[in-house]
Parts: C-alpha cells; sequence; structure tokens
C-alpha cells in the first residue's frame, strides 16, 4: 500500500511525513551492514550528561537469536511482526552513573533518552527504504531472563525492522488499519506562554 497524503500546517523535512509505522512485511532477508547502519544512527542520540543509557539487543530473521526474541512479543504482535527482517529490543539503563562530583543515582532521563533513539532508528531505517514499528506489546515478565537483563537495564521498546509488503500479508482485521495516521493541527498542541484555562476547565469536568 503506498501511503496517502500527509500534509504538515508548516514545512518541514519531508522524511518526516514518509516516515509511518505499517505492519506489512515481506519476510526477506536483510543484510547485516543495513541493520548496523540504523543502529549506528541510534547511537548518535542526545542524552542527558551523554551517559547513553540505551542499548540495542537485535535478530535478523535468518540468526539463531529470532524465535527467542519472537517469543517476546505478544500474541497481537506475533500474527504480523513474524514477516518482519529484524527484531529490536530497545533497553535502558535505569542509572544514572556518577562522577567525581556525584555518586550513582536512579536516572529520571533513561526512557526519554531512549525514545530520542528509537526516533533516530525509525529514520534511518526511513531514509535507507525500510519501515519501522515500535511495539509495546511484549511479555515484559519474561524479557529479562530471555534477554539475560542485569537488573539495573529496562526494557522498552520492540522495533521490528523490514521492507514494506502488500497489505494481503495482513490478517483481514489488521488490513484497514494498515495506513499513515495524521495529527492533531499544530494549534491544538502548541501555545505562546502557559497552558491555556481552557484546558484547565475540560480536566475538572
Amino acid at each position: 500500500m503506498q501511503p496517502t497524503a500527509r500534509t504538515p500546517d508548516h514545512p518541514i523535512e519531508p522524511l518526516f511525513l514518509s516516515r509511518w509505522s505499517p505492519r506489512a512485511y515481506d519476510a526477506s532477508a536483510m543484510p547485516a551492514s543495513d541493520l548496523l547502519t540504523i543502529l549506528e544512527a541510534g547511537r548518535w542520540a542526545p542524552s542527558a550528561y551523554n551517559v547513553q543509557p540505551w542499548r540495542f539487543l537485535y535478530a535478523r530473521r535468518d540468526d539463531v537469536h529470532w524465535s527467542d526474541f519472537c517469543s517476546l512479543l505478544d500474541p497481537f504482535n506475533q500474527q504480523w511482526a513474524i514477516d518482519a527482517s529484524a527484531l529490536i529490543f530497545l533497553i535502558s539503563d535505569t542509572v544514572m552513573p556518577g562522577d567525581q562530583d556525584r555518586p550513582d543515582a536512579m536516572s529520571g532521563y533513561n526512557s526519554f533518552d531512549a525514545g530520542a533513539a528509537w526516533m533516530q532508528i525509525a529514520l534511518q531505517a526511513t531514509a535507507l527504504g525500510y519501515a519501522a514499528h515500535a511495539m509495546a506489546g511484549l511479555e515484559f515478565s519474561a524479557a529479562p531472563q530471555v534477554l539475560n537483563l542485569p537488573d539495573r537495564f529496562r526494557l522498552e521498546i520492540g522495533i521490528t525492522i523490514g521492507r514494506q509488503s502488500d497489505i494481503t500479508r495482513l490478517p483481514d482485521a489488521l488490513r484497514v488499519r494498515e495506513a499513515p495516521s495524521g495529527r492533531m493541527p499544530l494549534d491544538q498542541i502548541s501555545f505562546s506562554g502557559a497552558f491555556p484555562d481552557r484546558f484547565n476547565t475540560i480536566a475538572a469536568e
């Protein structure tokens, strides 16, 4: 399926509009070099104090880790994600490392910083002609054992990467959802100054 037209309220780079999250993949093999390029983009995300809390655990569909990685997807996501070319689990370090001026402490920014890494992964995948789809439907309780996660590391999200395919590969219930989504107008989410009173009134009701 070709993406439908998406029109920004103000001029932006076309890459931001062409990026979306399809589910129909062609089940093709992915060169390791392409996957490493995509992960390299994630590596260069910004982070608080430059601690770079993200870690990328990955499997390609033709390697020995694929089955174990797919087992961590919930049943809804398994029905389409098995056709992806690569599956990445984005992990974050929940501890902010100390230095000579401050001790180690629980981080308040690890998830935020990991989100920046996801976005750069998604945009780089789009630039290479791949699609990326982030998934929160994961078997979080099983992940620490399957992924051998140290206690201080948190599973944030799963990410599929692959070449987009025709919607006929999807179950019927998912075919109608296989299109780029729009966004709320900028003037509904961006305000000069403090939060508008009208939203406080809605929240009180």
